[in-house]
């Protein structure tokens, strides 16, 4: 063969467009003026996107004249689909390909390695971390093929010279390597990379053997990989072969090229330099429009190369272009979180677009910013698509999938439950809307506060026991037919996997049905991900056949594990003169302004994660590349990318409330320029800062004042219990959006017992008390308390916190108030609990109607009263009840005095007692409202009312909310609505 042809391609050139002039203006690839002859030229590029690029340049090189393209193959790399050759017109390159097993699917493969650690692995491993292993041993695997090791050399490795566990992992490792190639020969297939390293090999050796008369090139690796780099070599010494590199430097010093280490942006391209037996000095500029001068020393290259340069030649000398050159063009934006960061970035591509023909172009290995800026460009109505895709794991479909499979699993708890159900999929047999309509009905009536017994039967008993109407039934039957064969296979301990999936996805369908289209249209139709659903469960019971059994409680986070990494991308949609690239699809594209964002350390460059196989020491002795080898290749991408004709450089200072730490490339560069006189190109970023923040910046800020509404009289309220005018009092608001408004707060859902809940249940317990004896305790009335407690406590009691904190409280209660109350029965004639009353009030608008709820009333033997208001929380304070900011007791007495209560005549109230029943050591307290005048203080109480009714009789008084902050209430359900946050800063006792 003949002597290697290599080139090079500078960074600050369009890599593609000179690539196409070049080989149309080279004479030795004979393409001159003839169209045709562009079909019989093969040009091999790293990726896919590449190629599609390339397809675009050729026609802008045409400018617009009819064109036979030549023959565009990816070399593809590890992350890349599988290379296909096909043969020449002599059917010569593809023989060997065909003699090369297929590859095995991603998913079966890792489906089987999940199995043989399952297997053999001595102590229990759950299914989902089983594959979450499975994945990285197949990465391990992919890594081992293509560096061409063998896992025999995990022989030579001493155990003795690493870690315990690591010794222990190393044995395993060997016991799973021994029998992975006996389950690939089963299968009739081999591992993925494996079948790449032989396509590759079978393709150079063909060449090696018969040269192709036609020209073959191949620009834009950087053989990274061993039989991409073979390959490379065998194209390079074809009569009409070329290898093109990107961004070689010819005027490294030599000091410089010896010194490269894995890290740096060279060294792959000089690695593969010598695996192809070239010298540096023998690559030679590509030519293109003409330019067959040497290469480039445009001073942005120069100073990227030099920053980016071997430590160990930092100290030389060197000849730094001028700066101000350099940079002009460049822009560093430091933004202060990642929101931030986005808005700027959008506001340059936006900025772009203003400007006919330009292109612009986000790089990004942070697929959280990528996902950032699209949605920012979404203000402008500007779509553009981020090419990493969307997870499968957050399509539509693949939501619906995951939250069903969770809510099945979970015997349909509140919270899985709902959220399935009211996913735009669930219809139910019915319209989409109509069936979110009765959920929303079925969570208020029956899913809010404690949950319901587990499945199906515990959603019919709570229908029964909340007296549920006939459409709530019947949202239940449909349920009960949609996901009840699912039900009865979950009720075992363990199921195949292919049961179980079979099982829900006829579930999923059955769900995502409605009344005139079938579910499985909705389900995997359409562009967003139903498609690659479908493909992807199709995928799974394919592979999943001979899986064993797994437990039904892990199938969610199973399928959850299965779906990681699959990527949704649409076919449609790319905007034109905008794209949102990762740094291997960027290679080789050219903008005419980019933005690399996200250059922190652990981002750009990315942390090298370590596996859960091999140590860092283990991997080297091995035969393993060491991780700067990817950095080096993304220091690649970035010098590339730092030589486009505007860049912007955009990092955020915090992350998630955290520090970051710049990246290290763009630290050399703010090093050199700290040095210099071009200091204020450090904060050069700010004009798209100072844009970013003034985007949502409303044009005036005005105070938010306290809501003061004032509805007609009519729609006010006119009966009030005495509970609620305390909240009249502190905050008629509170009173406003309840009974004007209408508004009742939700219970949490599947809620714990909460306090309030803790109250009812003493107090029903004792109301039960009172009743069952209302004269003479029997003997055993501690018992028959504590007996009556178990039966009012219900289902809460089998809680863990019902059993540990409420019931031991209940206890010593209950024992308190039976001593208490075998005291006070000699002077009681008749206890009435729970006792309902009422009294009237005449107001402008007509009557008023104040009702109330007694815990207990006793009628002593002197006939007169005795009200008891039992409290399980704080008590009110005495100045608040002399001030009548507590009314509760003395209004209790006010209607009492007046014969409201039904069944008790009007009498003397003698005494106000708060039962404090906190359950402490002594179980309770007894704490009378002290003064000195009750029969007083309960007509004040009532005078405050008939005041309160009086003024807000009057059209023109407003509800304001919390007029006193000083007696402003502790908790109220309606403080968002009020936005009292808003306008209360600084007022005492504000939130």
């Amino acid at each position: 063969m003949s002597r290697a042809s290599v080139f090079t391609i500078s960074p600050d050139r369009p890599f593609l467009d000179d690539l196409v002039e070049g080989l149309l203006a080279e004479p030795r690839f004979g393409i001159g003026a003839d169209p045709a002859a562009l079909a019989s030229v093969r040009i091999f590029l790293p990726t896919r996107r590449a190629c599609r690029s390339l397809a675009e340049a050729f026609v802008r090189a045409g400018g617009g004249r009819p064109l036979l393209l030549p023959r565009i193959t990816p070399l593809g790399d590890i992350d890349e689909d599988e290379l296909a050759f096909q043969p020449d017109e002599r059917g010569r390159d593809g023989a060997a390909a065909a003699s090369v097993p297929p590859a095995i699917a991603p998913l079966r493969r890792q489906l089987l390695l999940a199995r043989l650690l399952t297997t053999a692995k001595a102590d229990a491993i759950a299914p989902d971390q089983a594959l979450r292993l499975a994945a990285e041993l197949a990465r391990l695997l992919d890594q081992v093929h293509t560096e061409g090791l063998d896992f025999s050399a995990l022989a030579d490795l001493v155990p003795g010279e690493f870690a315990r566990h690591w010794q222990i992992t190393l044995t395993f490792l060997a016991i799973v390597t021994e029998h992975w190639p006996r389950m690939l020969a089963e299968e009739g297939a081999i591992d993925p990379a494996d079948r790449r390293n032989r396509l590759l090999t079978a393709q150079a050796t063909a060449w090696r053997e018969r040269p192709p008369e036609t020209p073959v090139i191949a620009a834009g690796s950087t053989g990274s990989i061993p039989a991409t780099a073979e390959l490379l070599a065998v194209v390079a010494r074809l009569p009409r072969g070329a290898v093109v590199l990107p961004g070689l430097d010819l005027a490294a010093s030599d000091e410089t090229w010896e010194a490269l280490e894995a890290s740096h942006p060279q060294f792959a391209m000089a690695r593969l330099l010598d695996r192809m037996g070239s010298d540096r000095a023998a690559v030679r500029p590509w030519p293109a429009l003409g330019r067959t001068s040497g290469p480039s020393r445009t001073p942005r290259v120069r100073l990227v190369n030099l920053a980016l340069r071997p430590a160990a030649t930092a100290h030389a000398q060197a000849a730094w272009p001028p700066l101000k050159q350099a940079l002009d063009g460049v822009t560093r934006i430091v933004a202060p979180t990642p929101q931030e960061e986005a808005r700027a970035i959008a506001l340059i591509l936006r900025e772009t677009l203003e400007h006919p023909e330009r292109r612009g172009m986000l790089v990004t290995p942070d697929r959280a910013i990528a996902r950032r800026v699209a949605g920012e460009l979404q203000r402008w109505g500007i779509a553009v698509d981020d090419s990493a895709g969307v997870p499968l794991a957050k399509t539509p479909p693949g939501t619906f999938l995951r939250l069903t499979a969770r809510m099945l699993v979970e015997a349909l708890a509140p919270v899985p439950l709902l959220a399935a159900l009211k996913h735009p999929l669930a219809a139910c047999g019915l319209a989409p809307s109509a069936f979110r309509w009765r959920v929303r009905r079925l969570e208020r009536r029956i899913l809010r506060g404690p949950r319901p017994a587990p499945g199906l039967e515990g959603l019919r008993a709570a229908i029964d026991h909340a007296e549920g109407d006939a459409l709530m039934r019947d949202t239940l039957a449909r349920l009960d037919e949609a996901i009840g064969a699912f039900m009865e296979l979950a009720g075992a301990r363990r199921q195949p996997l292919s049961a179980l999936l079979a099982a829900h996805l006829a579930a999923a369908e059955a769900l995502a049905t409605t009344k005139g289209e079938p579910g499985a249209r909705r389900l995997w139709g359409g562009e967003a991900g139903g498609e690659q659903a479908l493909a992807f469960a199709a995928e799974v019971a394919e592979a999943a056949h001979d899986a064993p059994e797994v437990g039904v409680r892990a199938y969610p986070a199973l399928l959850d594990e299965l779906m990681a990494g699959r990527m949704v991308r649409p076919r449609y949609g790319r905007h034109p003169r905008l794209a949102i690239l990762g740094p291997l699809e960027a290679r080789l594209i050219s903008a005419d302004v980019v933005v690399l964002a996200g250059l922190n350390e652990g981002t750009w460059p990315a942390r090298a994660e370590a596996s859960p196989w091999m140590s860092r020491p283990m991997m080297t002795a091995f035969g393993l590349p060491e991780p700067e080898r990817r950095v080096g290749l993304s220091a690649h991408d970035f010098a590339q990318g730092f030589c486009a004709p505007e860049v912007y450089l955009s990092r955020a200072a915090r992350v998630e409330r955290t520090p970051t730490v710049p990246s290290r490339w763009l630290v050399r560069l703010e090093n050199v320029v700290n040095g210099s006189d071009m200091t204020e190109w450090l904060a050069c970023g700010s004009r798209h800062l100072s844009w970013q923040a003034l985007l949502d910046r409303p044009a005036q800020v005005r105070p938010v004042p306290p809501p003061s509404p004032r509805p007609p009289v009519e729609a006010r309220p006119r009966a009030l219990s005495v509970t609620q005018i305390e909240t009249w009092m502190r905050d008629p608001y509170g009173i406003y959006a309840r009974h004007v408004l209408g508004l009742r707060r939700l219970d949490p859902l599947d809620a714990d017992p909460s306090a309030a809940d803790y109250g009812q249940f003493v107090h029903h317990a004792l109301e039960a008390f009172v009743r069952a004896y209302p004269a003479a305790l029997p003997a055993d009335a501690e018992a028959r308390l504590l007996a009556l407690g178990r039966e009012r406590i219900g289902a809460h009691g089998d809680r863990p916190s019902v059993l540990a904190f409420w019931w031991p409280r209940f206890e010593r209660i209950a024992r308190w108030v039976v001593e208490v109350e075998r005291e006070r029965r000699k002077d009681i004639a008749a206890i009435a609990g729970e006792v309902k009353g009422q009294t009237t009030i005449d107001g402008p608008a007509g009557p008023f109607t104040l009702s109330a709820r007694a815990d207990r009333i006793d009628t002593l033997r002197d006939g007169s009263l005795v009200i008891i208001d039992y409290k399980t929380g704080a008590l009110p304070k005495k100045k608040e009840v002399e001030a009548g900011f507590a009314p509760q007791l003395p209004l209790e007495a006010a209607i009492a005095s007046r014969g409201g209560f039904g069944g008790i005549p009007g009498r003397t109230v003698t005494a106000l007692e708060h039962w404090q029943l906190h359950g402490k050591i002594d179980g309770g307290e007894r704490c009378p409202v002290k003064t000195a005048d009750l029969a007083t203080l309960a007509d004040e109480a009532l005078a405050g009312v008939a005041a309160l009714v009086a003024r807000f009789d009057l059209e023109g008084t407003p509800y304001p909310s919390r007029p006193r902050a000083s007696h402003a209430p502790k908790f109220s359900d309606y403080e968002h609505l009020a936005r009292v946050k808003e306008w209360s800063a600084g007022e005492e006792g504000s939130p």
